[in-house]
């Protein structure tokens, strides 16, 4: 891919005006998740090549492994995505995420841009976990896949990046180079999207394993980003939990409060004690009405 095609005065996808072609900037993101990468790209090479013992304890560790996620591991659905298989994979990871991510990143801001990346991260993470489980049962063997298959590279999160470019700015247009034309975001996103999807059903059954894999990561992630921008699109997903959390925590404690009322209930009828409260509030005791020399007990306390 090149750079962006905009036409000045129109905005996106516009007609007429003057054409400008030029390239996304550097945003503080994309800049730290481009050097985290190729640093850790780099350092697995060189474990690799020097001490190839300690580089299967890394894979084992930091690679995607269903098996081990269900078994404690749940850092992998994260670290997995910082691991790459090859030079192009990083590479055009990297590219894409730079194309892509930019812009969303200059109009969401860093926060919620490294959300959504990492929303797309783990979608696929689970996505891959629930799909190698499947193929582990016999009406799913045909999926060529177990729990034991390792997942690596931040494609999952690529796609997650680029779904939601397609559905915020789906006009844009790529120069595709060295290929002398353009095509909308919306219609590239959808040519890779298809891609994955015929890899996928390609790979089932086929001895191809890692390629099949490595495709439903892609669909994953690409869900995954489709529900960040259809469902939390000015609401974070911080403050999304945080809100499920005190609302979960709330109706708890407001069913310990009915809860011990019906049981306070019960044990004042055992005691056949038919009144508790005044009109004020105040617990009262039975027969407190004729002793009543106008004082008024304190109010019950729970």
């Amino acid at each position: 891919m090149g750079g962006y095609r905009n036409f000045r005065g129109r905005g996106y996808g516009g007609g007429g005006g003057s054409l400008s072609i030029g390239f996304p900037p550097f945003t503080w993101a994309i800049k730290r998740l481009v050097i985290i990468n190729a640093a850790i790209y780099l350092l697995d090479l060189l474990v690799l090549g020097a001490m190839p013992g300690l580089a299967r304890d890394v894979s084992y560790l930091f690679w995607l492994r269903p098996v081990l996620v269900t078994h404690g591991m749940i850092w992998q659905v994260v670290t997995y995505s910082f691991f790459h298989a090859g030079l192009f994979h990083v590479l055009f990871n990297m590219l894409s995420l730079w194309m892509f991510g930019a812009t969303l990143e200059s109009e969401w801001g860093s926060k919620q841009f490294l959300e959504l990346y990492f929303t797309g991260a783990v979608g696929a993470a689970l996505s891959t976990i629930v799909v190698a489980y499947l193929g582990a049962t016999p009406w799913f063997d045909f999926l060529g896949i177990g729990p034991s298959t390792a997942t690596i590279g931040a494609s999952g999160a690529i796609y997650a990046v680029m779904v939601a470019f397609a559905l915020t700015h789906g006009e844009q247009e790529f120069m595709m180079f060295p290929l002398p034309f353009t095509i909308r975001a919306k219609y590239l996103v959808g040519i890779l999207l298809f891609i994955s999807l015929a890899g996928t059903f390609e790979g089932f059954g086929a001895g191809s394993r890692g390629q099949s894999v490595a495709y439903i990561a892609h669909l994953g992630g690409a869900l995954f980003g489709w529900f960040y921008v259809r469902f939390l699109p000015r609401r974070k997903v911080g403050s999304t939990v945080s809100e499920g959390y005190f609302s979960l925590r709330n109706s708890y404690y407001r069913w310990k409060r009915r809860r011990a009322a019906r049981k306070f209930e019960v044990y004042m009828r055992q005691h056949d004690r038919k009144r508790y409260f005044d009109q004020y509030g105040n617990y009262r005791e039975r027969g407190d009405d004729d002793k009543d020399n106008g004082e008024h007990r304190g109010p019950w306390v729970h």
